[in-house]
């Protein structure tokens, strides 16, 4: 089967993807037995293009980097909605790479939803669809015989749900610990040094790990849809976004960090889902950590988890959790373990 792709969503994941693409295209053939072609691309800010007949992806990338918008694309269809664009695409897969929304997880929960009822796969690197609505967006996939994929949606490109689901194949999960979350992770790492929050903060804002509204990361909101996700999809959970209980890093103080050091111990943002009277529960919540455990030593931005299964203890993947190449990877890691499922080599 050839990929011919619609992406919803063009920033700096979906480009990441595009560049690999575009980059490793003839091993991707002829080690794998992957083809591909981009058919559409649509993006709020950038516009769109269509055009069925197949689009050059490094025309469109080399467009975009140098300031243009998917207009100046010579040929195709312009001007569509990201639904328009969806529906007349003739095309067998959706990379979904749109912001996250973790309210009510518009406008991807839509183009998901749609392009599963139209027959198409979805890869997505969205939180907001998988951590609100998983159970659903399972269901349709597994009534219209369609893959839903989403590796990049938790830790980026390095991997966590095919860690359980395929390289732990067979495991019951017990228990899942992470550092989820990498802006965070680089403040309490840097607080450590002696720096403040607020200097660390704006320097994270300067060097793009944090944005200009931290809100999500600080206050946890990202690695709590996280845990959800692992909760829900590799422990059979039914946990809501709204229930699970969160506390973020913006009380902690530099003499908490300092009293943590002395103490041997240092400070860490953890997510966890267990279980507990035969239910799925999860948390997030800062925990002073001994030396012994293998996530104390998880510092910058990088992203951890451990898990505990009933065969196998404590597997711990440490990783980059973010960044637009990393997450690239992730939508062509799901790609390759469709094409594999579907039985292309």
């Amino acid at each position: 089967m050839k990929f011919r792709i619609v992406f919803l969503g063009f920033g700096t994941v979906a480009q990441g993807l595009a560049r690999i693409l575009v980059r490793k295209a003839g091993v991707l053939r002829k080690t794998y037995g992957f083809e591909f072609e981009a058919v559409a691309v649509s993006d709020t800010v950038k516009g769109s293009v269509l055009n069925n007949r197949g689009l050059d992806l490094g025309k469109i990338l080399g467009t975009v980097e140098q300031g243009g918008t998917l207009n100046d694309y010579p040929g195709g269809v312009k001007g569509l909605s990201s639904l328009d664009t969806l529906e007349r695409a003739d095309a067998t897969t959706l990379v979904e790479a749109t912001w996250t929304n973790l309210k009510d997880g518009e406008p991807g929960l839509t183009h998901v939803k749609t392009a599963l009822k139209l027959g198409l796969h979805v890869v997505t690197t969205n939180k907001g669809p998988i951590a609100l609505a998983y159970h659903e967006l399972a269901a349709l996939a597994q009534r219209k015989r369609r893959h839903l994929r989403f590796e990049g949606t938790v830790m980026s490109g390095t991997p966590a749900i095919s860690l359980v689901k395929e390289a732990l194949i067979g495991s019951t999960v017990k228990s899942i610990r992470g550092i989820l979350n990498g802006t965070t992770n680089h403040i309490l790492t840097e607080m450590e040094s002696g720096k403040s929050y607020a200097d660390t903060l704006r320097t994270a804002q300067e060097l793009g790990y944090a944005e200009a509204d931290p809100t999500g990361d600080v206050e946890a909101w990202d690695p709590t849809a996280k845990i959800v996700i692992l909760a829900n999809v590799l422990m059979a959970g039914r946990i809501k976004l709204s229930e699970v209980p969160r506390e973020g890093i913006t009380k902690i103080t530099q003499a908490d960090v300092d009293a943590a050091r002395r103490d041997g111990k240092r400070i860490k943002l953890v997510a966890k889902a267990f279980r507990e009277n035969d239910e799925v529960k999860a948390e997030v919540v800062p925990e002073r950590l001994p030396m012994t455990d293998i996530l104390a030593h998880v510092s910058g931005v990088l992203n951890a988890i451990t898990v505990s299964t009933d065969v196998q203890p404590d597997v711990t993947v440490v990783g980059p959790g973010a960044g637009g190449d990393s997450a690239g990877y992730a939508l062509l890691s799901d790609m390759l373990a469709i094409n594999r499922a579907l039985g292309t080599r």
